[in-house]
C-alpha cells in the first residue's frame, strides 16, 4: 500500500483517536457537570417548595395565634398549674351568695395524683336554702370559671326545732371535684403534697 493511500487512514484513525480523547476529556466532563447542575437544581426547587409550605404554616401559625392564646388562658383558667382550693372556695362562696343560700360548711378532701398529670381534690360543702335556691346554686356550680365536676348531691329536710331553721328549709351536702395540673398536690405525686394545697 501506498504513502499516499495511507494517509487517510492515518487521519481518520487520529481523527478517531482524537474524538475519543474529545468526548472523554471534555463531552464526559461536561455532561457529569450538567447532571450535578440538574439534580443541584432539583434540590433547590425542592428546598424552595418546603421553604415555602413553611412560610405558610408559620403565617397561618401566627394568624391563629391570639385566638389560641386565647384557648390557653380560658384551659389556664379552668385547669389551673396550682391548686389554690382556698381560691376555689371563694368562689364557691360567692356562687353561694349570689344563689342565696348559706354556706355553713366545707371540707376539702386528699388531693389524688392520676397518671394523666391532673390532681383531683375533691371539696364537700354543706349549704342550706330553699329548693329553688339550692338549685340555683348548682347552676352556679355549673358557671364558675374553673372546671368543678359534682360528685355527689343530697338532699334533706332541714332540721325541725332548730330556732334558726325557717320552714321550707332543705340542707344539702354536695362533693365537688376540682382539678389542677399541680405536679404536687397529692399522694403519689411527684415531688409530693405541698403544705401550699391543703
Amino acid at each position: 500500500m501506498k504513502i499516499g493511500t495511507r494517509a487517510p487512514i492515518i487521519a481518520g484513525v487520529i481523527m478517531a483517536v482524537i474524538v475519543v480523547l474529545a468526548f472523554l476529556l471534555i463531552v464526559n466532563p461536561k455532561r457529569a457537570e450538567v447532571a450535578d447542575a440538574q439534580k443541584q437544581l432539583e434540590q433547590a426547587q425542592s428546598d424552595e417548595l418546603t421553604k415555602v409550605a413553611q412560610r405558610a404554616s408559620l403565617q397561618q401559625a401566627e394568624a391563629e395565634a391570639p385566638a389560641n392564646r386565647k384557648i390557653i388562658r380560658q384551659v389556664e383558667q379552668q385547669l389551673p398549674p396550682t391548686a389554690d382550693p382556698q381560691g376555689f372556695i371563694l368562689l364557691l362562696e360567692n356562687a353561694a351568695a349570689k344563689a342565696g343560700v348559706d354556706l355553713t360548711q366545707e371540707a376539702i378532701q386528699t388531693p389524688t395524683a392520676d397518671a394523666s398529670g391532673v390532681t383531683k381534690i375533691p371539696i364537700t360543702i354543706t349549704l342550706s336554702g330553699t329548693y329553688f335556691s339550692l338549685d340555683e346554686f348548682l347552676f352556679q356550680l355549673e358557671t364558675l370559671p374553673r372546671a368543678a365536676k359534682v360528685i355527689n348531691v343530697s338532699i334533706a329536710a332541714g332540721a325541725s326545732g332548730d330556732a334558726t331553721t325557717v320552714s321550707g328549709t332543705l340542707v344539702m351536702q354536695v362533693t365537688v371535684e376540682l382539678y389542677t395540673t399541680d405536679t404536687s398536690a397529692g399522694p403519689g405525686s411527684t415531688p409530693g403534697p405541698t403544705e401550699a394545697t391543703v
